[in-house]
């Protein structure tokens, strides 16, 4: 085939996929724009009652982190962009950039078309977007807590750094999800590896190594060649992989636009394999409590880690939070680590939903309320204690400085904010589907706010435990701080029991006979 041969098909292709796209884009179940209306009011209000304040409060007072020297800023930079690039690898393997609407791409498959004609196009107008959205948020993000951008040189520096971080989060989140596991694998060490010897130029190299510009080179010769290799690998992307990935998205997207988003994120929740026969004994008798519940996990071994190191990293934070002063960095530790633990007491058992289903089913399971209360919950709240733990020992034992508050006190702050984070945790997973009067419309002298209350359930245990930490920051003493924590999450407690429909009398006569 010639040169214009070649050419003229590449043209009738997509000819053919942009026809095949503007037709499905007229149809009947598009978004409308009333809809695109209210999302716009929704990111409105968020801007005037939410952006706009952080962003004048952090121009008008110090920087959360100074940067002080290039050289200093260099190890922050390489440590976004490993965090950046991981985090980006890990989204593709779960809704990367070639998702798309599982008829849309039925009708592609059908056809002769290659993958890469109907797949390269999207890829790159998506890659596109999330590349803006990635420099916005990474430049937002520096403004508001660093002072990276006192002055013009590192203003430069930075937004250099920012653009070539936005370029290989870009291609990395391609690449997590057309290149197999080993590959990415070697992508992330990779990654990893740059990260260990940029830092270590530049805390030996005189002159700090020549600031943030090696950085930015690297990250744009690395953005060029995985971007290459990641386009190529299109043409031999799994079609029927892709096909299942692009039906569950399409469920999760249409449990989260109807308000169940923890149905959505259910979807993506690892099946669990082996260790079946484990959870019995040689007699046939069922382990106990504990045994059951780690076996449980370990059959999903990814899950676990991630859970792992959430709870040892959120336990540090939290640690050296609650030791810290009242405010300033010590008060986002602790909020941070909380959140961590909050993440991490879900990821490590499946009981939540056990619990869940046992209690809204009762006529199906019965209502054995103390043995299900002691068989679900038991390796969960061990779980999240001993690992928040370990992160805290690890604080405690490691050389960096910190100050010199009481031990006592910083034990009982720790304590109750991981009681906290196990009753939201509880709230949460107790929530069953939306309810109807948050559907009402909320009529203030702003407009409706009902949106935003839908966002509050939507995310309730987030919003517990960040309101929880802030109450308890402002209490003057650690035991009341303590007393405050433990109330907070019998509160929680109650309200998830009262969303599976356990009623405060029949929840005294069931405690009366258990």
């Amino acid at each position: 085939m010639t040169a214009y041969g070649i050419a003229s098909h590449e043209a009738e292709a997509g000819t053919r996929v942009h026809a095949v796209r503007q037709l499905y884009a007229r149809r009947g179940d598009r978004a409308t724009v009333r809809g695109r209306a209210y999302l716009a009011y929704l990111v409105a209000l968020f801007s005037v009652f939410y952006l706009v304040p952080v962003v004048h409060a952090a121009s008008t007072s110090p920087a959360l982190l100074s940067v002080g020297s290039l050289a200093g800023a260099t190890p922050l930079a390489c440590a976004f962009a490993v965090a950046v690039c991981w985090g980006a690898q890990l989204a593709g393997r779960f809704w990367g950039p070639l998702v798309i609407p599982p008829f849309l791409l039925h009708v592609f498959m059908t056809t002769d078309l290659s993958p890469t004609a109907y797949l390269g196009t999207i890829a790159r107008r998506r890659l596109a977007y999330a590349g803006t959205a990635t420099l916005l948020s990474a430049c937002a993000a520096a403004y508001l807590a660093t002072d990276l951008f006192a002055d013009l040189d590192t203003a430069l520096q930075g937004l250099a750094v920012a653009v070539g971080l936005t370029a290989v989060a870009a291609v990395a989140w391609l690449w997590g999800q057309v290149r197999a596991v080993p590959d990415n694998l070697v992508l992330a060490s990779g990654a990893g590896a740059s990260a260990l010897i940029a830092t270590v130029v530049s805390r030996t190299a005189p002159g700090g190594g020549g600031g943030l510009w090696p950085v930015a080179c690297v990250l744009g010769l690395a953005a060029a060649a995985l971007g290459r290799a990641a386009f190529r690998s299109i043409r031999t992307v799994d079609l029927a992989r892709l096909a299942r990935e692009s039906a569950r998205a399409s469920q999760a997207r249409t449990y989260a636009w109807t308000g169940t988003l923890h149905h959505a994120l259910d979807l993506y929740r690892p099946e669990p394999r082996g260790l079946t026969s484990a959870l019995f004994r040689a007699d046939g008798r069922l382990r106990g409590y504990l045994a059951q519940g780690a076996t449980r996990a370990l059959r999903t071994p990814g899950r676990v880690i991630a859970a792992v190191l959430l709870l040892v990293i959120g336990g540090a934070a939290l640690t050296l939070g609650a030791a810290g002063p009242e405010s300033g960095p010590a008060l986002s530790s602790w909020v941070a680590g909380s959140v961590c633990v909050y993440l991490g007491s879900g990821w490590v058992s499946e009981n939540w939903r056990g619990l869940r289903d046992e209690l809204t089913l009762a006529p199906l399971f019965g209502e054995r309320w103390g043995g299900t209360l002691a068989r679900t919950l038991a390796w969960p709240v061990v779980a999240v204690t001993v690992g928040a733990c370990l992160g805290g020992g690890v604080a405690v034992l490691a050389p960096w400085p910190r100050d010199s508050a009481h031990p006592v006190d910083t034990v009982l702050l720790v304590a109750g904010s991981v009681v906290l984070v196990i009753g939201a945790r509880f709230l949460r997973e107790m929530k069953l589907q939306l309810p109807l009067e948050l559907l009402l419309p909320v009529i203030t002298p702003l407009g409706d706010l009902s949106g935003l209350l839908i966002v509050a359930w939507q995310f309730d245990g987030f919003v517990a435990v960040v309101i929880g930490i802030a109450a308890m920051s402002t209490v003057p003493s650690a035991p009341g701080a303590a007393t405050l924590a433990i109330g907070m999450a019998a509160c929680c407690v109650w309200a998830g029991l009262r969303r599976t429909g356990w009623a405060h009398r029949g929840l005294r006569a069931r405690l009366s006979r258990a």
